[in-house]
């Protein structure tokens, strides 16, 4: 962060975590400062900080407003601990920002405030990844590495146990298995390569997996993106939906909305992407038969869909915006 653009000093305070719970040194003075009257803090149950700065700004500071920025609910909390964040999300007097709608749903059947409860998702690097579309168009890439024309699948990330990337892998066996012929390319690295590598070649399927490794150049991602058919991530997608759809393409992952990221409101069923059911190779293969199938002749429409749903609600100007707009109006 450039902090030229601030107004007066900026100062970076340390935290202190002990046993996971963590103290913001120094915030505290900051509620005393009579030039601040509005506070944006990032905010967890294990944040004592925070919900001392909270609770102090409510009960001796009431023209102060304090704004949390925060996942919030993901909906696999046990009545202690949702009762813990009602408490906590109840305190600031500006309201919360939160990642996705799905989380504030549920804290609006919670008992929480839905007037003080304000959707601004996330973003990327969003500049730079759209002068990159701008110079995007259909390559060989694919084509010239596998020797066919089939239609391909990509996954852009850590090669890790909770990505589930070996579901993809049988549901890309049962799809040649049922007759539909499909490349698969896994860019990243991580500590399941090795066992992903052993599966593919288990299942006779090494001459339609390229495992690309790592990748840090968003040129080269861009490309490979831009010219798949798919992205599939079978565990939790996060910043991996907002990657794929910036370059247009859909978006298949799973439908345990309590184990995803906020990023997962990204995909629209039919339009942006899909779900499956969780855990399930059937329904994997399913669903990426049924896309794969249905959309293969309207590829750019599908691609435009993707491009709009990033650019209208997944990005910086998008999350300043909703800043502002909240923030002013208080």
């Amino acid at each position: 962060m450039d902090y030229s653009f601030f107004r007066g000093d900026v100062k970076e305070l340390d935290c202190v975590v002990i046993k996971g719970l963590c103290w913001q040194k120094g915030v505290l003075s900051l509620l005393r400062k009579r030039e601040y009257t509005k506070y944006l803090i990032l905010a967890q149950t294990k944040d004592i900080s925070t919900w001392v700065f909270a609770i102090l700004a409510r009960l001796f500071y009431p023209r102060k407003r304090v704004f949390f920025w925060s996942h919030g609910y993901y909906g696999k909390e046990s009545w202690l601990e949702r009762f813990i964040k009602r408490v906590l999300f109840s305190l600031p007097k500006g309201g919360t920002f939160l990642y996705g709608n799905y989380a504030r749903d549920l804290m609006i059947n919670d008992g929480l405030d839905a007037n003080k409860l304000y959707v601004i998702h996330n973003s990327l690097d969003y500049e730079c990844q759209l002068e990159i579309r701008r110079t995007l168009h259909q390559s060989a890439i694919f084509s010239s590495y596998f020797g066919n024309f089939n239609q391909t699948i990509v996954f852009v990330g850590r090669l890790t146990s909770i990505k589930r990337l070996d579901i993809l892998i049988k549901s890309l066996k049962r799809c040649h298995q049922l007759g539909k012929l499909y490349n698969l390319v896994l860019i990243g690295d991580g500590e399941m390569k090795e066992e992903l590598v052993s599966l593919s070649s288990l299942l006779e399927l090494k001459d339609h997996i390229w495992f690309y490794g790592p990748c840090y150049d968003e040129k080269v991602l861009g490309e490979f993106i831009y010219n798949a058919d798919l992205c599939v991530s079978p565990g939790n997608v996060g910043l991996t939906a907002m990657h794929s759809l910036v370059y247009g393409t859909p978006v298949i992952t799973h439908n345990d909305f309590t184990h995803q990221m906020p990023e997962f409101e990204a995909i629209i069923p039919k339009i942006t992407g899909d779900y499956f059911v969780d855990g399930s190779v059937p329904s994997l293969t399913e669903v990426i038969i049924a896309w794969l199938s249905s959309n293969s002749n309207n590829r750019e429409s599908i691609r435009q869909a993707c491009f709009k749903e990033i650019d209208t609600n997944w990005t910086p100007s998008f999350q300043l915006s909703v800043l502002c707009r909240h923030i002013k109006n208080e």
